[in-house]
């Protein structure tokens, strides 16, 4: 890997999987250039997902989150590229589906600020906390 070079955490999340989705999406990060370094197709159980948002779950909206990601399977996968995590965020667009812009994964196929496709790593310490959750001893 390059001095640039960075890995993320991406979780194509239930509705993705339900609305079928993961090729589009997937097909968009290797059309891009970057890696797919793992990718794996699992259901996230209650104790995952408190450690993966721990710093939300005392939050009101975090009991409707929690279900919704717990609600079927999702593909994790981990990333890799120059300025990885930055390119990821830019190309999934804003959390909101519905503001997020035209051309971005959720600005064309998200409706909803929860259901909206995809989790990606927002800093190198968090990618490298979420990496070490989702795939421990591997990155």
């Amino acid at each position: 890997m390059s001095s640039n070079t960075e890995r993320s955490l991406v979780l194509l999340k239930p509705d993705a999987v339900r609305r079928g989705l993961l090729g589009e999406i997937l097909s968009r990060f290797e059309r891009k250039g970057l890696a797919i370094e793992a990718l794996e197709l699992r259901t996230m159980d209650a104790e995952l997902a408190d450690q993966h948002y721990s710093d939300h779950v005392e939050k009101a909206f975090y009991p409707p989150l929690k279900e919704f990601m717990t609600s079927g399977p999702l593909a994790a996968l981990v990333l890799s590229g120059d300025e990885v995590i930055d390119v990821v965020r830019a190309m999934i667009g804003a959390t909101d589906g519905r503001k997020a812009a035209a051309g971005t994964i959720r600005g064309d196929f998200s409706l909803s600020n929860r259901e909206n496709l995809v989790h990606a790593s927002d800093s190198p310490e968090s990618a490298k906390r979420e990496l070490d959750l989702w795939f421990p001893g591997r990155f």
